[in-house]
């Protein structure tokens, strides 16, 4: 499928999708098509082996360990899209894909309690979900082929984009625009390990990651991913997104959970952590974990979780271990609550690697700035920190939303790397700067970068100051001129009208 295509493609199936929007509440109904996408793409996949089987004439067509041998899900007969095409106009529509969704669950063990069976909801009686599977229909998202180009992630990813900027999510709490997963995971390079994400969301973070590794020609099995989710039905979106592009799902736990509260992973050491956690929560149940001893630079603040998450993380980190966390400009500077305190402790603790302040713009529904923390539990420059101000990157793609180029993320990343590495690095005005922690202290241990880089240089003109000025004394003298005679024409006109001035 070429390029143009695909393009096409999404187009088509979001109008579809976008139908529902006065059928059913605009919360509900990414999950309608998400859970048709999902069911199609395992259907797709199946029939394709099916099919071999049938040709080699073993008989193993039945059986159900030839599709798990090659990490195909098992797909029961009347769980087959070919089985719900069949069915497409049946008034009992809605009941026959929750059945087949049951179905799948019962023959694939790790897919039990994950699938969304909700078709049969009075909620989406107006819905015309027959209409949405004769479109999916013709498109084969779960073959060799398809799987090659990736093309069920393409169309997942447009989707959940389409979603995150269609609702009135908080920055990023639905869906981190992968631009900035991207920037994050091309600065720690999660080659291989244990990698985590206490606040997944729909698990963009670990798909981020698994593709960085298949462009350096890496094993995605060497990395074992860990996650946290505590909205229920957003948790088994990441159980589906992770299981639809064959990676482990079982290291999001058995269930939904407040990261806080219930930590389903409390003996993790990560060897990398990557998150955008909600920003600015002030209902996180501070009161009730005063003494937890993940508070190790101090007991974040009632009304803000920022460094509750941030220090979460922290203790998640291995001895080797790096973290990117996207969190609110206000961490850069605040001091509500202790937050100063905490931040002047890691700061002095020499794990604050680099600060990347990114432009405004990024998000879907908020144009809130953000930064990127890069925290590093062993720094290769010990007692230093680089500072990344780029805001100035990135292209306005709508009238409302920014993204930064490939170019744009490799020149953030290329310069990490190279301060990390000490070899072609160089500081540059109004864009990297690297500071000394006692450089900090002057700053009250404040990590906005632009107080680090300062200004960016202009380029020479090479016209002498005094022909400069020249020039614009007498293109100032010129305008002053001209305004003298409009505020006469202006008296004039007033005057005419018996309202002289």
């Amino acid at each position: 499928m070429k390029e143009e295509d695909l393009k096409g493609l999404e187009s088509k199936l979001w109008e579809a999708a976008d139908k529902m929007r006065g059928a059913v509440p605009v919360s509900s109904y990414k999950f309608i098509v998400l859970g048709l996408i999902f069911l199609k793409y395992i259907s797709d996949s199946f029939e394709e082996k099916y099919k071999e089987l049938v040709e080699e004439g073993y008989g193993l067509e039945k059986d159900r360990d030839s599709y798990l041998a090659e990490n195909i899900f098992y797909v029961p007969e009347k769980a087959r899209w070919k089985y719900l095409n069949e069915h497409s106009k049946d008034a009992n529509i809605g009941q026959i894909i929750d059945e087949a969704l049951e179905k799948i669950e019962k023959e694939n063990p790790n897919l039990k309690g994950v699938l969304i069976k909700q078709y049969n909801s009075p909620d989406y009686k107006n819905v015309n979900l027959g209409e949405l599977i004769d479109i999916f229909t013709n498109v084969k998202i779960g073959n060799k082929e398809a799987q090659d180009k990736d093309i069920l992630g393409r169309i997942y990813e447009y989707f959940l984009g389409q979603f995150a900027s269609n609702e009135l999510q908080k920055g990023g709490e639905f869906y981190t625009p992968a631009c900035l997963v991207r920037t994050m995971v091309e600065c720690i390079e999660p080659y291989r390990g244990r990698i985590y994400d206490p606040a997944c969301g729909s698990g963009g973070m670990f798909v981020q990651s698994t593709k960085f590794i298949e462009r350096h020609q890496g094993n995605i099995n060497d990395l074992t991913i860990y996650g946290q989710e505590k909205n229920p039905t957003t948790w088994k979106l990441a159980k589906m997104n992770l299981a639809i592009r064959g990676l482990n799902n079982e290291g999001l736990g058995r269930f939904a959970d407040d990261t806080f509260h219930n930590d389903l992973h409390r003996a993790l050491k990560a060897d990398f952590v990557l998150a955008n956690p909600p920003f600015n929560i002030s209902d996180w149940g501070q009161e009730k974990l005063q003494d937890d001893p993940r508070w190790k630079y101090g007991v974040p603040p009632k009304g803000n979780a920022n460094f509750a998450w941030v220090q979460h993380m922290v203790s998640k980190l291995s001895v080797n271990g790096k973290a990117a966390i996207i969190l609110a400009n206000g961490s850069l500077s605040s001091d509500t609550g202790g937050e100063g305190e905490i931040r002047k402790n890691l700061i002095e603790a020499d794990i604050v690697d680099c600060i990347l302040a990114m432009p405004s713009n990024l998000f879907y529904t908020v144009t809130i700035p953000c930064s990127i923390w890069i925290l590093n539990r062993n720094k290769k420059q010990k007692g230093k920190t680089l500072f990344i101000d780029a805001r100035n990157l990135g292209t306005m793609v709508t009238r409302k939303l920014r993204e930064l180029s490939e170019n744009d993320i490799e020149k953030m990343a290329s310069t990490y790397h190279n301060y990390q590495n000490n070899k072609n690095y160089e500081d540059i005005a109004g864009f990297c700067k690297i500071a000394e922690i006692k450089d900090i202290e002057e700053n009250n241990y404040v990590l906005t970068p632009g107080r680090y880089v300062g200004t960016e240089e202009q380029e020479d003109d090479g016209i002498p100051f005094e022909e400069k000025m020249k020039t614009l004394t007498t293109e100032l003298k010129a305008q002053f001129q001209e305004s003298h005679k409009l505020e006469e024409e202006i008296r004039k006109n007033l005057g005419a009208i018996g309202y002289e001035i």
